[in-house]
C-alpha cells in the first residue's frame, strides 16, 4: 500500500470526520467517530495485505475490524489452526468464550467491536483451544517460591457438574496459595491475592498426580505445608501417603455443620440447639475434641447418629488441634478458599441455567478456566500465533 493510496482513503472519511463537529452529544460523537475509524482501519488493513483480486483468487478473512479479503498467495490468507478468523480474533472469541456462555459471546463481541459472530463458531474455536491447552498438563508452577518464614497451603475438593453422558459427574479442584499472599482486613474475610489453581473431570488418581508434580515443584516443605480438607477418605489417604510430615486440617467449619446436623435431631428449642452448638464449636477451636466426644455421648448415649459423628470425629482427632492450626502461617483453619474456588474457576461458567456439558468439552472449558485464572493467558495467546490444526 503506497503513502498515496492511504491518504486517499483516509481522505474519503474527511467530510464524514468534520460533520462530527454538528453534534452537541459526546456519546453520539465519540460513538460515530469510532465507527469512522472502524470502516476506514478495516479498508487500510485489506489494502495494506496486498492488492485484491477482482477474481476468486482470494479468501475472506475474519478480523477484529471485520471481514476482509485476502490474496490467495498472501500467507495470511491461509488461515489460522482451520479456522478463517485473524488470530487475535480467535483469542477475543476464546477469552469471552470461556468467560460467558457462547450465546452471549456475540453480544459482548458486538458491543466492544460492533462485529458481529456467530455462537456456533465462537463455540468451536473455544473448545479447539481449550482441548490443545489439555495436551500440556497445567502443572508448571505460576507461584514464587516459598520463602522461609511462610507457609504453602493446599486445599482440594469435589464439586458435582451435570454431564451429557453420565450425568452428575464430579470435578476435583485444587487450590495452592502461600501464607505471605493471605491479606487479613478488619471485619472482613481473609483475602488472598494470588493463587494457582488445577481442575479435573475424572477420577481423583489423575487430578492427584498433577497436583503432586506441582507440590513437589516447592521442595520439601515438611509441616511448613498445609493442607486443609473435609473427610474425604481420598484426599485423607493421599495425604497420608505422599506427605506424610506435612500438616493436615480438618476444615473447621466442616466439622461444625456436622454438630448443627446432629444437634436438629435432639433439640426441639432451636435456641437451646444454637448453645450446646456454640459450646462445643468453642471447645474445637481450643482442641478439646476429646471433650466434644464426651458430650454428644452424654446428650445421646447408645444413637446410632451419634456414634456416627463420635467416629467421625475419632477418625479425624489429628487433624483438630485448632488452636495450634491458628498460630501458624496465616492462620486459616476453614476451605474457604477452595469454596471460593469452586465458585470462580468452575461454577460462574459452567453451572450456568439449563447447561449440560460432554464430558470432553468439560474438561476442555475446565483448562481454559484455569489457565485465566492462574494469570497464564499468554499461553492462549501464544497458541493463536501458531499452527498447530491444519486447515479444514
Amino acid at each position: 500500500m503506497t503513502k498515496e493510496e492511504f491518504l486517499a482513503l483516509a481522505g474519503t472519511r474527511y467530510d464524514a470526520l468534520q460533520s462530527l463537529n454538528e453534534l452537541d452529544n459526546f456519546y453520539d460523537y465519540e460513538k460515530k467517530y469510532l465507527s469512522i475509524w472502524r470502516e476506514l482501519g478495516r479498508e487500510v488493513l485489506e489494502s495494506n495485505l496486498g492488492k485484491v483480486p477482482k477474481d476468486r483468487r482470494k479468501k475472506k478473512n475474519f478480523t477484529t475490524l471485520g471481514q476482509i479479503s485476502i490474496d490467495n498467495q498472501n500467507g495470511f490468507s491461509k488461515g489460522n489452526n482451520g479456522f478463517q478468523i485473524s488470530p487475535m480474533m480467535q483469542e477475543l472469541m476464546v477469552y469471552t468464550g470461556q468467560m460467558d456462555c457462547y450465546g452471549r459471546c456475540n453480544e459482548l463481541i458486538k458491543k466492544f467491536l460492533d462485529v458481529e459472530v456467530c455462537e456456533a463458531q465462537v463455540y468451536r474455536v473455544t473448545d479447539t483451544y481449550g482441548e490443545e491447552l489439555g495436551k500440556t498438563p497445567p502443572v508448571e508452577r505460576t507461584l514464587p517460591p516459598v520463602a522461609e518464614n511462610e507457609t504453602l497451603y493446599v486445599e482440594a475438593d469435589g464439586m458435582m457438574l451435570l454431564t451429557r453422558e453420565d450425568g452428575w459427574k464430579e470435578v476435583k479442584v485444587g487450590r495452592v496459595f502461600k501464607s505471605g499472599d493471605c491479606v487479613k482486613t478488619d471485619n472482613k474475610p481473609d483475602w488472598i491475592r494470588h493463587s494457582q489453581y488445577l481442575a479435573h473431570l475424572g477420577n481423583h488418581h489423575s487430578f492427584i498426580g498433577q497436583m503432586d508434580k506441582l507440590i513437589e515443584s516447592y521442595s520439601s516443605l515438611d509441616q511448613r505445608l498445609v493442607f486443609i480438607s473435609d473427610g474425604a477418605s481420598w484426599i485423607r489417604n493421599w495425604i497420608s501417603d505422599t506427605f506424610p510430615n506435612a500438616i493436615s486440617i480438618l476444615d473447621y467449619y466442616h466439622a461444625s455443620q456436622h454438630l448443627h446436623e446432629f444437634t436438629n435431631l435432639f433439640y426441639k428449642d432451636k435456641q437451646l440447639a444454637k448453645i450446646w452448638v456454640d459450646q462445643q464449636k468453642e471447645l474445637l477451636l481450643q482442641s478439646k475434641v476429646k471433650l466434644v466426644i464426651e458430650n454428644i455421648e452424654k446428650l445421646a448415649p447408645n444413637n446410632n447418629d451419634a456414634q456416627k459423628l463420635i467416629n467421625y470425629y475419632s477418625n479425624n482427632i489429628e487433624r483438630m488441634d485448632y488452636q495450634h492450626y491458628k498460630q501458624i502461617g496465616c492462620g486459616i483453619i476453614g476451605s474457604g478458599a477452595i469454596e471460593s474456588a469452586h465458585r470462580t474457576v468452575v461454577q460462574k461458567r459452567m453451572k450456568l441455567s439449563g447447561q449440560r456439558w460432554s464430558k470432553k468439552g468439560a474438561q476442555n472449558m475446565l483448562n481454559l478456566r484455569v489457565t485465566s485464572m492462574n494469570e497464564k493467558w499468554d499461553k492462549v495467546i501464544e497458541l493463536v500465533k501458531t499452527n498447530f490444526k491444519a486447515a479444514a
